[in-house]
């Protein structure tokens, strides 16, 4: 196993799962593998990047729904719609009760679907409105948990690339991704997120560190669940696919943070 030079793992995970202007310069199995331990970090990024968006419009006297708006834009922007794209794809996909191979295809066709539509709908209203919600308690809980929900997403990323989880197609994304990291490698990530999680808990209030790490284990649990529904019903796992774990752990991580 060749070793991979430091800043490619970081290279790969920001010029794959952002929008921003890195160039990645290696696609072999090693710089994926390096990639998705990575991808945390751009979580991360993308995460403090959407907190000071909304947290800026509250010190200008913005309301917490325009604020909540805004945060939940951010994501978006930073990533082109990628992941979003990728959720409501899956959607339509999985919606349409169609054999792999036919669902795969209307999962690769530019447009979306009724099923996507239907699921982007309700996915951003619940964002928009957990953020609101966490706002109007407390900008520190708003903004802990737009950072915490982009880092969960990207690593429901790095453990849906684990050993053992096939690509459903032979080209893409997800094909170099997919069995990249080794299981104890992702788990080691994980549980360094949690760990930092519990530890910035106290700004949620009381039980906070509590809540700071319950509501990631939900998010992947729920991540997980989607990703062994795909495996089964697509063969394995495309860049569709992670766009719509990575939405799901989000959106599960801000709904429960906000319950309470």
């Amino acid at each position: 196993m060749s070793r991979i030079p430091p800043l490619h793992g970081p290279r790969f995970a920001f010029g794959t799962l952002t929008a921003l202007p890195v160039g990645v310069s290696r696609w072999d199995r090693g710089a994926a593998r390096a990639g998705m331990l990575c991808a945390p970090l751009a979580g991360l990024v993308v995460g403090a990047a959407a907190a000071a968006c909304g947290l800026l419009l509250l010190l200008l006297g913005a309301a917490p729904l325009l604020a909540a708006v805004a945060t939940a834009a951010v994501p978006a922007a930073l990533t082109r719609g990628l992941h979003l794209d990728g959720l409501a794809d899956t959607s339509d996909g999985l919606g349409s009760g169609r054999p792999a191979e036919d669902a795969l295809r209307i999962m690769k066709q530019s447009d979306i679907g009724p099923f996507g539509v239907l699921t982007l709908v309700f996915v951003l209203l619940a964002q928009v409105a957990a953020l609101a919600q966490l706002y109007g308690t407390s900008w520190a809980r708003g903004a802990l948990a737009a950072a915490l929900s982009a880092v969960v997403a990207r690593l429901a990323l790095t453990l849906a690339a684990r050993t053992g989880v096939p690509a459903a197609r032979p080209e893409g994304l997800g094909a170099a991704v997919a069995g990249a990291v080794p299981v104890p490698a992702a788990l080691a990530v994980a549980g360094a997120c949690l760990l930092a999680a519990a530890a910035a808990g106290p700004l949620l209030g009381a039980y906070g560190a509590v809540r700071a790490v319950l509501a990631p284990v939900l998010g992947l649990a729920a991540a997980e669940l989607l990703l062994r529904h795909c495996t089964r019903r697509f063969g394995g796992v495309t860049g569709d696919v992670f766009g719509g774990l990575a939405e799901t752990a989000a959106t599960t991580t801000l709904v429960v943070l906000a319950l309470g």
